[in-house]
């Protein structure tokens, strides 16, 4: 029998939309392979969470809100540096959506990020300007949640910032390599690993989670 999870664990399956996938305004390469894996991973855990980036037209972290800027250049905003990406995950659109495989019927919550039109968010738990919560930590404590699982896209940005946060927040934190794909913008995504190794989160492969 696989094994199951209960509720001190919970799978927090972040940005798989549309706009992330092959085709999409901000495409991850092989973005829609993490969708089965995320799906048998769901299967095992009673406790799911998703994000949803879910952006205002106007946002300020689009490029094209950023007069003689393309998009992938880095600015400086008042909360530090910012990269400048294709306008990506607008509210009430198709690439907004989430990608119409996913098979997670049984979350609970769906954290929206990045609609406050001066700030961006990549991680779950924090936007970038590193003062303002999400909620998420505290409706995980509340819940008897400890670990968290974190999958979705992309693993060098929102992934890898989430999973930080968690252990930030005081839970455990655990980055399930095959059900993530990441961006690689100038080595982004040997930074995070770093990044991530030095803070103590887990790096896994779906396979050790489920057998």
């Amino acid at each position: 029998m696989a094994k199951q999870y209960g509720p001190e664990d919970c799978l927090l399956v972040i940005d798989v939309q549309n706009d992330f996938m092959p085709g999409g305004a901000l495409a991850v390469a092989h973005g829609d392979e993490v969708v089965p894996v995320i799906n048998r991973l769901a299967q095992a855990f009673a406790r799911v969470v998703l994000t949803q980036d879910w952006h205002p037209a106007d946002h300020v972290s689009f490029a094209a809100n950023h007069a003689g800027t393309q998009p992938f250049q880095t600015v400086a905003l008042p909360y530090g540096q910012q990269v400048l990406w294709p306008t990506h995950c607008v509210q009430d659109t198709h690439g907004a959506a989430l990608h119409t495989g996913l098979e997670v019927q049984h979350a609970q919550m769906v954290i929206r990020k990045g609609h406050h039109r001066e700030v961006d968010s990549y991680s779950a738990f924090m936007e970038a300007d590193r003062a303002t919560p999400t909620g998420l930590a505290g409706y995980l404590r509340e819940r008897g949640v400890r670990r968290v699982f974190c999958v979705g896209l992309a693993t060098d940005y929102c992934v890898a910032w989430s999973a930080l946060d968690a252990r930030a927040a005081g839970f455990e934190a655990v980055v399930v390599e095959d059900a993530c794909r990441a961006i690689d913008l100038d080595g982004s995504l040997a930074r995070a690993w770093q990044d991530l190794e030095a803070a103590g989160v887990r790096r896994v492969h779906s396979a050790a989670l489920l057998s």
